[in-house]
């Protein structure tokens, strides 16, 4: 049996507000030849299928359009799980009818453990795989919140929880299965040893990992996570692995190869067989220096492509001074090249580290959650604890406003 690995899709994004639809429409229709070429029987995406909770209906549209597209292939059965940016609501709503076409959904934690657990059989109705198919587990699932809790305690218990949680699903699996059926593991969370490409802290609050690769349990023949955008192994583990994201979802990661892990089984064993590159549909490029050396940059980018969609480019010029009408300055610069300026700022290196700290922050730059915390510090709240508290109630209250959307 072939099985294909992907997560992160982030289906609406918008990057400084630009609209990332036809990139999005590109990398799906080529995940759907990959499985047709590959004759994959099983896809797995491991959450964060949308970049909202809302998502906007030509995004709604593509997911839709891709899941109909699938059944015409080899491919007989999806699992898909939610992650930390995904509605639960939302993926859940269709679950029964989409379960009738063997594609799986699971949005949130289930009411019973046992129902994370997914039997997958072929056509004679024999047992072929079962996959532990585990969403993004929030706080409340993982009953981890007690008034007055020190927030080392707090995250001990977060990374008990979670692995209580995985031994669980392990232990009925093992006495369920036979000696010859695979067991897969999904998850959506940081796992100790991943490198992030882009800021992306804890999805829980505390220490930036959840959970170690040794601490996944050995009945899992592979362990498929999402939420980190960079494909890798985690730990130097072969069996737990993070596919990454489908396209660069800023410009710190376009160092980064995308890719898709394709896996076979073996009897009870699962080889990884391939990585699979998923190509560049648009250029991100970040281009730093002096003035007149980024204009070199821009001059020397713009000669070498050949991109189906036009380049996005950031630009950083580093500059002692204040350059009059820089953004100007550039835009005429580049009027006929075939790239669009997405995002022009200037860096003052030499700025004393006062007046760094005393300029405002660009909002562009900054997370929801971020603005959210300076606002709390500037009030004067700045107790680990009670920060701790005020953020886990702000998501909350995110969640509950998305789900009220639906």
């Amino acid at each position: 049996m072939k099985i294909l690995h992907t997560s992160d899709w982030h289906l609406g994004q918008l990057l400084f507000q630009l609209d990332r639809h036809e990139e999005f429409r590109l990398a799906l229709e080529w995940l759907l030849v990959l499985i047709q070429e590959e004759q994959i029987e099983v896809l797995l995406v491991a959450g964060d299928i949308f970049d909202i909770g809302n998502p906007p209906n030509q995004s709604r549209q593509l997911y839709y359009n891709f899941l109909r597209q699938i059944l015409k292939t080899n491919c007989r059965h999806v699992i898909i799980t939610g992650g930390n940016h995904d509605s639960p609501a939302m993926l859940n709503a269709p679950r029964e009818l989409l379960a009738g076409f063997n594609i799986h959904v699971l949005g949130a934690a289930t009411d019973e453990i046992g129902k994370e657990l997914l039997y997958l059989k072929n056509e004679k109705d024999e047992l072929e795989l079962i996959v532990a198919a585990v969403p993004f587990l929030r706080d409340r699932d993982l009953r981890v919140t007690r008034v007055g809790e020190s927030e080392q305690s707090r995250q001990d218990r977060l990374q008990a929880g979670l692995t209580e949680h995985y031994r669980q699903l392990a232990q009925i699996a093992e006495e369920e299965q036979t000696e010859t059926i695979p067991v897969i593991a999904m998850g959506h969370l940081f796992a100790k040893g991943a490198v992030a490409a882009d800021r992306q802290d804890n999805i829980y609050l505390g220490n930036r990992e959840n959970m170690e690769a040794s601490q996944f349990p050995l009945a899992f023949d592979y362990v498929a996570l999402g939420h980190i955008h960079r494909a890798q192994l985690v730990g130097n583990n072969e069996r737990v692995r993070y596919s990454g994201s489908l396209i660069p979802l800023s410009f710190s990661e376009t160092q980064d190869e995308k890719q898709v892990w394709i896996l076979q089984t073996s009897g009870k064993h699962i080889n990884v067989i391939d990585s699979h590159p998923v190509p560049t549909f648009r250029h991100l490029k970040t281009i730093q220096g002096p003035l007149e050396k980024v204009q070199k940059g821009l001059e020397r980018f713009a000669a070498k492509q050949d991109r189906l969609l036009t380049p996005w480019v950031e630009v950083v010029v580093e500059s002692e001074n204040f350059i009059p009408q820089l953004d100007q300055v550039l835009r005429d610069f580049c009027a006929d090249m075939p790239l669009e300026l997405v995002k022009i700022r200037i860096n003052r290196p030499y700025l004393p580290i006062q007046a760094q700290l005393e300029e405002s922050p660009d909002l562009e730059e900054m997370e929801v959650e971020d603005v959210f915390l300076q606002k709390c510090q500037s009030l004067g709240i700045e107790g680990e604890e009670q920060l701790t508290e005020l953020v886990t109630t702000f998501r909350e209250l995110q969640n509950w406003l998305q789900e009220q959307d639906q």
